[in-house]
């Protein structure tokens, strides 16, 4: 005797209607997983190019406060509305012809625009606009075998020992001055060049924290510089100035 086969599921629905289905589930997952990652990509770029950036040190240049092979997190973000300042430690793209293989530098502020910068008997003076000379008590800068200060020298061929920093340019150094390559080198920064403020160190993990700002004793602050608008009756233009000049930087 033969038997036809029967061709309808236990619930009476033919053999394979469910297919489309679960068809329809799948791309559904490959659909969210995709979204998830476009998303994820979105994310990073916008935290990476906007708001921080971890960068590896591949130089001397700053040690002893930072060493190579140290990792620290790039602020992007508070530079827009409130602008570096001196002591603070920053990444920059190297000015043009003197690029060491792509790689940033990171250096110090040292001289802010306006300030004069002046190197006497292996001292770092200030003088800022319209104020007095004052040395810098650096003491951050790399110590020599007898454990004082190694001298901040000249380094271009000229044995140049005095900067004016131009509007919307920084003067930088590194705090191990006998192998740092600097604005004594190349002479101040354009603002542009500037990644970054470099916020914290996250690695090594025994070596962790944030990188904080020296105060220099006899230079004026920005509490000082804001009374001091206040006094002249400047203070609100001054700021609306700061605010628009910060929205407009890219």
């Amino acid at each position: 005797m033969t038997y036809a086969h029967d061709t309808t599921a236990p619930d009476g629905a033919p053999d394979g209607a469910d297919e489309p289905s679960v068809s329809r589930r799948g791309l559904g997952c490959v659909l969210e997983i995709v979204e998830t990652l476009v998303l994820t990509l979105v994310i990073y770029l916008l935290i990476h190019n906007f708001i921080a950036q971890p960068f590896e040190v591949e130089q001397r240049s700053m040690v002893p406060t930072i060493v190579e092979s140290e990792y620290v997190l790039i602020d992007k973000l508070t530079p827009r509305f409130d602008d570096y300042r001196r002591g603070d430690i920053v990444v920059f793209q190297p000015p043009s012809g003197f690029e060491q293989g792509g790689v940033p530098f990171i250096k110090r502020v040292i001289g802010l625009p306006g300030d004069t910068v002046t190197l006497d008997n292996g001292r770092v003076y200030l003088t800022p606009q319209g104020g007095t000379r004052v040395q810098l008590v650096e003491d951050y800068v790399a110590r020599d075998v007898d454990g004082r200060a190694a001298p901040t020298l000249p380094k271009d061929a000229e044995s140049t020992t005095q900067w004016t920093v131009p509007p919307d340019e920084y003067f930088v150094m590194g705090d191990n001055r006998p192998e740092s390559q600097d604005s004594r080198f190349f002479g101040p920064i354009d603002r542009d060049l500037i990644v970054g403020r470099a916020w914290l160190r996250y690695f090594p993990l025994d070596r962790i924290g944030f990188m904080n700002r020296p105060e220099y004793e006899g230079l004026p602050t920005e509490t000082d510089a804001e009374a001091s608008l206040l006094d002249r009756g400047q203070v609100l233009a001054g700021s609306s100035a700061t605010i628009q000049a910060s929205i407009s930087r890219p």
